[in-house]
């Protein structure tokens, strides 16, 4: 968690209190989400998106400045991670396509989280605040189309990473 981020709970919510919110929005979001099939008519479980890829996630997330949503490559092995990150890479036009938005992309970046090296192809919409329930709609129309076009683009793609499933 980043100082400023630490700082804005300890000024407007206990950690506790952060935390119990955040889940609700989460808890909410699954709900929703929920109503809706993978695009090979799965049920899915879209918070915790199984990419079948050692390594490779599908993240969301929401803080207190904005909304985020993206490809994570964690291979601890940099050069694989690489290999990963070029192999969407020749996706892009597919992915751009599909989103019908250009998403930033990252290279052996930091993750604050964790602070380690990952890779990551993203997009991230500033001005919402989940500790503000009156921003969770607008929240969830950013995400939820973006992790079900994700989810389509997967379909697409997931056989060409095949090779690299270790």
């Amino acid at each position: 968690m980043s100082h400023s981020s630490l700082y804005y709970l300890c000024t407007m919510y206990t950690r506790e209190q952060a935390s119990f919110i955040k889940q609700k929005f989460w808890t909410t979001l699954g709900q929703f989400l929920a109503l809706q099939p993978s695009a090979e008519g799965l049920k899915v479980n879209w918070l915790n998106y199984k990419t079948g890829l050692k390594h490779v996630y599908f993240r969301m997330d929401a803080d207190k400045n904005s909304a985020y949503i993206g490809i994570e490559m964690h291979h601890p092995d940099l050069g694989i991670q690489e290999l990963f990150y070029e192999q969407f890479l020749e996706f892009k036009p597919l992915l751009n396509s599909l989103m019908e938005e250009e998403w930033e992309w990252e290279l052996h970046g930091l993750d604050e989280r964790s602070g380690k090296t990952i890779s990551r192809i993203y997009h991230t919409q500033q001005g919402f605040n989940v500790f503000n329930e009156n921003h969770w709609a607008d929240i969830i129309r950013f995400l939820s189309p973006r992790m079900i076009t994700l989810d389509s683009f997967w379909a697409d793609a997931k056989y060409s990473f095949d090779a690299l499933k270790g």
